[in-house]
C-alpha cells in the first residue's frame, strides 16, 4: 500500500509541476507579446508631422531663392549710394565713360544737335525735357528732349530693339516703371543691346540682368555732384510742354549741315531768356498748373 500511495504522490506532484511550467510559460508568453506591442507601439512613426514640417521647409526654401538674390541685388547697389565721402561712386563702377559737358545750351524743337556719342548723354538740348518719372517709351525719343531730362538728374535706359528680346525688354521695363528720375526708350541702330545714360556719365551693357544697371542707377540718379540742375524736376505736367503719350519724333536720317554744334555754335540762343526753359511756379489754388509752365522743383528721388 505505501508503495501505491508513494506513485499516486509522484503523479500528483508531477501534475503539479506540469500546470505551473504551463502557467510560467503563458506568464512569459504574455509579458513577451506585451512587450513585443509596446516596442511596436514606440516605434510607430509620425508620418503626417514629418510631412508637415517637410512642406514648411520647401515654402521656406522657396521664399528664401525668390527674396534673397533680391536684397543681394539691393544690397549690392546700395553700395553705389553717393555720400559725403564717396561724391561719385560710378567712378568704380566697370565701363562707365565720364565726359564733361557745358549746361544750360538750349536748342529749338526745329534744330537738332550733333551729338559727338550716340546715345548722348550731354551737351546742348531743346529747351523742353522729356517726362522722366519712370515713363518706358514704346518708340524712339528725339535725343534733344532726353539729354535735357539728364541735365535734370535722371538716367535714360536705350536698347537696341533689334538686339533683345520681348522678355529681355519687359525685364528691363520692369527697373524703371513708375519709378522717379527714369526713363527708358527703344534707340534702333545702337551698337551694343543696352545702353544706360546720366549726365557726362554712360555705361553700355549686352544683358539686362546686369548687376551693373542697379549700381549705375543708385550712383548717378539724382546725383548732385555730377548733374547740372540740383532740385530740377522730372514732370512735365501739362501736355504744352511735352506730352509723353505723343512725344516728337525721333531725329532720323543724316545730320543737316546747319546742326547745332558741341560747343553751342548754331543754337538760336545760349543761355539767353529765348533758351531758357520754363520758370517752376507753383500750383494755383485749384492745385492745377498754368498752361506753358513748369511745376515745382522736386527733391531728389528717393526709390
Amino acid at each position: 500500500m505505501p508503495s501505491g500511495t508513494s506513485k499516486n504522490d509522484d503523479k500528483a506532484t508531477a501534475a503539479k509541476s506540469a500546470k505551473a511550467l504551463q502557467a510560467a510559460k503563458s506568464r512569459s508568453g504574455g509579458a513577451r507579446k506585451g512587450s513585443q506591442a509596446s516596442v511596436v507601439k514606440q516605434r510607430t512613426i509620425p508620418w503626417v508631422t514629418i510631412a508637415a514640417a517637410f512642406v514648411v521647409v520647401l515654402l521656406v526654401a522657396g521664399i528664401a531663392v525668390a527674396l534673397v538674390p533680391k536684397f543681394q541685388s539691393k544690397a549690392a547697389a546700395d553700395k553705389f549710394v553717393p555720400s559725403a565721402a564717396n561724391p561719385d561712386p560710378s567712378t568704380s563702377i566697370d565701363g562707365v565713360v565720364s565726359m564733361t559737358y557745358s549746361a544750360g545750351v538750349h536748342v529749338t524743337g526745329t534744330q537738332r544737335v550733333n551729338y559727338d556719342q550716340s546715345p548722348p548723354f550731354g551737351g546742348p538740348h531743346d529747351q523742353i525735357w522729356a517726362t522722366c518719372n519712370g515713363v518706358v517709351y514704346p518708340n524712339a525719343l528725339r535725343s534733344e528732349n532726353a539729354v535735357h531730362s539728364l541735365e535734370h538728374g535722371a538716367v535714360w535706359i536705350t536698347y537696341n530693339p533689334d538686339d533683345l528680346t520681348a522678355d529681355q525688354v519687359t525685364t528691363l521695363a520692369s527697373k524703371v516703371e513708375n519709378k522717379p528720375f527714369l526713363l527708358m526708350s527703344p534707340y534702333p541702330g545702337l551698337d551694343q543691346p543696352l545702353s544706360l545714360q546720366g549726365w557726362g556719365r554712360q555705361l553700355k551693357l549686352t544683358d539686362p540682368t546686369d548687376k551693373r544697371i542697379g549700381e549705375f542707377i543708385s550712383a548717378v540718379r539724382g546725383n548732385q555732384s555730377i548733374y547740372p540742375e540740383p532740385g530740377a524736376t522730372c514732370d512735365t505736367s501739362s501736355p504744352t510742354l511735352f506730352d509723353p503719350t505723343n512725344p516728337p519724333p525721333a531725329d532720323s536720317g543724316p545730320v543737316p549741315a546747319d546742326a547745332v554744334q558741341m560747343d553751342g555754335t548754331g543754337a538760336a540762343s545760349v543761355g539767353g531768356a529765348a533758351s531758357a526753359e520754363p520758370s517752376p511756379v507753383a500750383p494755383s489754388a485749384g492745385g492745377t498748373v498754368p498752361t506753358g509752365a513748369a511745376v515745382p522743383t522736386a527733391a531728389a528721388p528717393t526709390s
